[in-house]
């Protein structure tokens, strides 16, 4: 368990002694016994030169770094070339050095790793998100061809975070830690090496939030107190169980890490003493067939607590982790974890893609392609136009909590929490997304935005000739459907307005007079910064030319007519008239003029604020409406108002309704029917998507109150025609 990281002082403890050269050969042929000697002594040596007397922020030297880096990997006994890439690491960055002189030393497989990991570190020079994004996408590229480009990088990052007190700047400390939790962290825990991951999100979060986690190592550290030998003996007692019934194992406890135990406090929003899993045990045997007969064992001495149990042996992680994990009310009647899992799954766990290494088994495979996360990424560089639009897309990918599905086939797709069937298409193949016209969940159609959950078995509907709904994108969440979708509607959108652009510029012509004529245009293209014809006129068609401009500039000799009135432009629509308020409100000025949100519809019973605005008076929201974020810095904005108890019962007030409705006779007649046997006045039906299965519609509803709201919804769920309704906001 780390303690709590001390304030930054000046540093005073002893310079650390330099690993000398054959103590790091020894250390890789310990595990290897193919070392290559040659090759990490001239590395060594390389890099030693080249660094020269150059020093950390620590006031080390900084051939220190590169070194301890290599040490990192030697502990996850990796290959020699990776040994010799973490001692260069840093040298084309940071020195004279150049690539070609690592090609010319050390042969082409270093200096690819070189230039890979040496293009990830770009990404922390770069204040500019573009540009940053870019070289991520370059390094996605290099973790495809070899994913040891991913392990220099991730022990680089390491050695660094274990240094980053040393660093006077508290901004850029915070911009490494961040950048540590958002993007090197997750990359750890996707090719599984979670002792690494661990160690980096709890560094991060020392720097992020000190306050927060020195609070969680101070409670930590009472129970350690107040409980002190309780994990002795619940180990003991364990194995005293399991040896009882035949069961031979290792044991051993662990406590979960402080930004572990904040992360699921924040996530489950519950307090530090409601969590059961601050200490986990850890059952190690030596078949599979242990594991089971080592859970039966725990299950039927101990209450097992609900919903605590998962088995990621017959279903493993997408990083290829498996265990048995449960809850019990365990020895001493403590609340704890219990893992279970061979002695090889337990290398896996700690190693990640470094315990397949297989120096036993011969040459590993290293490219990352065996990974569906990384393939994953590089179908969104092929589909996304921007480069921050794949950074954003690639943080979908890496971050959120997951699910795990099966095809009928019984293949597994892992997906983020809160996944739909459109992203479950998208992840099988990226036209059976674009393809995808219905779902079936278990078995039973379901509207395209429903989510998935554990263990779903999931079906796509497929349409020759289908093409993607610019809907979905509301309601996706993996990067790669994402990117999919806005590529389509990027090219969809390109066409209209090709079109919208030649369109009015065949108008301006007949106008003018003159025969319109792609030549024309195609000739004074490049003048606009357009390649083509079709760019010239897609930029007409979006506005960002102006026609006559353009016109001008392909018939210079033309006389112009006096102007007429504007050519594609739509005549603005009149703002509706906004209605006065019909009930009375307490806190409010008499004869004060009044109107009602139409972002939230707030209903008599709804917690209401009022918002003041100039020549308009005063708007009323709902205190959970969207729309209050945008006056959180104009408090003088803000009126306390509520309704007022004597109201007249007449009046009616607007509530919104999204419906999703079986596409099958009689279903719209049965809504209104049950809107108004409940004495609803429907005013306004928007139909949203339709699909063979489903009407997605908005139903704007006077009632009286919220509680008259509430019983109709009430109703409709009741209805055999009705998937699902809720009150809707902000649509």
């Amino acid at each position: 368990m780390q303690n709590p990281e001390p304030p930054i002082t000046p540093v005073t403890e002893p310079r650390p002694r330099l690993m000398r050269q054959y103590e790091l050969v020894e250390r890789v042929r310990a595990y290897d016994p193919t070392v290559n000697e040659d090759l990490l002594n001239r590395a060594y040596v390389f890099s030693m030169q080249a660094h020269g007397t150059q020093m950390r922020a620590s006031g080390d030297p900084y051939f220190s770094h590169p070194l301890e880096v290599a040490g990192i990997l030697t502990d996850m006994k990796m290959d020699s070339t990776t040994i010799a890439t973490a001692l260069l690491h840093d040298t084309v960055e940071d020195t004279l050095a150049s690539q070609d002189d690592i090609l010319k030393q050390f042969g082409p497989n270093v200096a690819r790793l070189v230039d890979g990991v040496t293009k990830l570190s770009r990404i922390e020079l770069q204040t500019d998100q573009a540009k940053q994004a870019e070289n991520f996408r370059k390094l996605v590229v290099a973790m495809s061809e070899d994913i040891r480009v991913l392990l220099v990088k991730l022990a680089d990052r390491l050695h660094n975070m274990r240094t980053l007190k040393h660093l006077a700047n508290p901004d850029k400390r915070r911009r490494i830690a961040r950048e540590t939790l958002d993007i090197y962290a997750p990359l750890a825990q996707r090719i599984g090496i979670e002792k690494m991951q661990d160690e980096l999100e709890d560094l991060a979060f020392a720097e992020l939030n000190p306050d927060a986690r020195n609070s969680i190592v101070a409670r930590l550290n009472f129970l350690r107190s107040e409980g002190e030998g309780i994990a002795d003996k619940v180990l003991k007692e364990l194995k005293e169980v399991l040896s009882k019934n035949g069961v031979e194992a290792e044991l051993e406890g662990r406590e979960k890490t402080p930004y572990s135990i904040w992360r699921k406090m924040q996530r489950k929003n519950v307090g530090f003493e409601q969590l059961s899993d601050i200490m986990a045990f850890r059952i190690v045997v030596s078949s599979i067939e242990y594991c089971y007969q080592a859970l039966g064992v725990i299950h039927s001495h101990y209450h097992v607590i609900p919903g605590r149990f998962k088995d990621y042996i017959s279903t493993p992680k997408p990083n290829q982790y498996q265990s048995l994990h449960t809850g019990i009310m365990g020895p001493e009647q403590q609340r704890i974890e219990i893992q279970i899992r061979t002695n090889e799954m337990h290398e896996v766990s700690e190693l990640g893609v470094a315990a397949h290494w297989g120096y036993k088994a011969g040459a590993p495979r290293t490219d990352g392609l065996q990974y569906r996360w990384l393939r994953e990424l590089l179908d969104i560089v092929e589909h996304v136009q921007k480069p921050e639009e794949f950074l954003e897309n690639t943080k979908l990918e890496l971050f959120q909590d997951q699910v795990f599905c099966f095809s009928p086939k019984g293949d597994l797709i892992a997906l983020p929490r809160g996944a739909s069937p459109v992203d479950f298409a998208y992840a099988v193949h990226s036209r059976v997304g674009d393809a995808c016209v219905g779902a079936k969940v278990n078995g039973r159609m379901v509207p395209l935005r429903t989510q998935l959950r554990n263990g779903d078995q999931v079906e796509i509907v497929t349409q020759k000739g289908g093409t993607p709904s610019p809907a979905w994108e509301r309601f996706v969440i993996t990067g790669k459907a994402k990117a999919c979708i806005r590529k389509f509607i990027r090219t969809q959108q390109r066409t209209e307005y090709v079109l919208l652009g030649k369109s009015i510029l065949e108008k301006l012509c007949k106008q003018e007079g003159v025969d319109f004529s792609d030549k024309a245009f195609d000739a004074i293209a490049k003048n606009f910064q357009s390649t083509t014809v079709e760019d010239l006129l897609a930029n007409v068609g979006a506005s960002l030319q102006p026609a006559r401009e353009i016109f001008n500039a392909a018939y210079p000799n033309h006389r112009l007519k006096a102007p007429e009135k504007p050519i594609g432009v739509v005549p603005a629509m009149k703002a509706r008239p906004k209605t006065n308020a019909p009930l009375t409100l307490k806190g409010l000025i008499p004869g004060m003029a009044v109107h009602y949100a139409r972002c939230c519809h707030p209903l008599p019973g709804d917690s209401i604020v009022g918002i003041v605005t100039t020549g308009k008076g005063v708007t009323i929201h709902t205190t959970d409406c969207e729309t209050l974020e945008s006056f959180a810095r104009a408090p003088e904005r803000w009126i306390d108002v509520g309704w007022s108890d004597e109201k007249d019962k007449a009046d009616m007030m607007v509530g919104r309704l999204d419906i999703v409705l079986v596409n099958a006779p009689h279903s719209f007649g049965g809504v209104t029917t049950v809107i108004g046997k409940n004495n609803g006045n429907i005013t306004n039906m928007k139909i949203t998507n339709r699909t063979p299965e489903f009407f997605d519609i908005l139903v704007d509803v006077e009632v009286k109150d919220l509680d008259h709201l509430t019983n109709i919804i009430a109703a409709l769920r009741a209805n055999k025609a009705v998937n699902s309704v809720d009150r809707t906001k902000g649509r």
